[in-house]
């Protein structure tokens, strides 16, 4: 197994990351209006704001990809997803390898698992293959680390969002991207948890300017990396304002 080195997504050992892998999941009339709905102004607000990556799904990162690279914002490309259409337990299925993603000039790579849910055997499996595949050729590996299923009552409680934490270093994830609570306390416990994994917290639903930033400020209390926020960023009236304030949270 190569070094897998963080340099080439984060400054000084933090992130702040725009996601925009939501399309799948949510569809475009909950998340999107006129403006957001084209990727090429989500990349824009990441290469003004030079956020440290953008998480795209691969058909944004095929179609996109030549902005993508002249835009020099790092790629995080995720390599499952699921619709919301279907109400079963959930599962998030493999839709694009990792020789797939280096090909398209990733500098890391995506995987969601939710935990508790009947089919998590199925997507342990596959995040431990991507995981060898991408350590193999130097690249790091997120995993986005949900716990989600009928046997799942409490999704935000203390115990399961440590549990979460944990699972990410137990199964070689280089960063757990995890839901947050609200609660610091449990969050400093969630951090302890993943140990030397990195934890990046999701930016969630759209809140008030003032509310999400105060929870930013608490995030990144806690020894967190960093921040994976989309909603609150390019739903916002002014993206890149929001954008400032943040990197001066999470940065200093």
């Amino acid at each position: 197994m190569k070094h897998i080195s963080l340099s080439k997504i984060t400054t000084r050992g933090k992130a702040l990351y725009l996601a925009y892998d939501q399309g799948i999941e949510h569809g475009p009339s909950t998340d999107f209006n006129d403006k957001n709905v084209n990727p090429l102004y989500i990349l824009d607000i990441a290469k003004k704001g030079k956020f440290n990556g953008i998480v795209f799904q691969k058909g944004i990162a095929e179609k996109y990809n030549k902005e993508i690279r002249k835009s020099k914002v790092p790629l995080i490309l995720k390599l499952n997803g699921k619709t919301k259409l279907f109400k079963g337990e959930p599962l998030s299925a493999q839709i694009c390898s990792v020789d797939e993603a280096i090909n398209l000039g990733a500098k890391a790579v995506g995987f969601t698992i939710y935990v508790g849910s009947q089919h998590e055997e199925q997507m342990l499996e596959e995040f431990a293959k991507i995981e060898s595949q991408a350590h193999k050729k130097g690249l790091p590996v997120i995993a986005w680390i949900y716990p989600r299923g009928s046997s799942v009552k409490k999704y935000y409680s203390k115990e399961l969002m440590a549990y979460a934490s944990r699972v990410g270093l137990e199964i070689g994830a280089d960063i757990a991207k995890i839901n947050y609570n609200g609660n610091p306390k449990d969050l400093q416990w969630a951090v302890k948890s993943a140990g030397r994994c990195k934890v990046v917290i999701a930016g969630g639903v759209k809140l008030r300017e003032k509310e999400f930033l105060k929870q930013a400020k608490d995030i990144m209390q806690a020894s967190c990396m960093g921040l994976a926020v989309g909603r609150n960023v390019w739903q916002a009236k002014k993206p890149l304002e929001v954008a400032r304030k943040l990197k001066r949270i999470v940065f200093g």
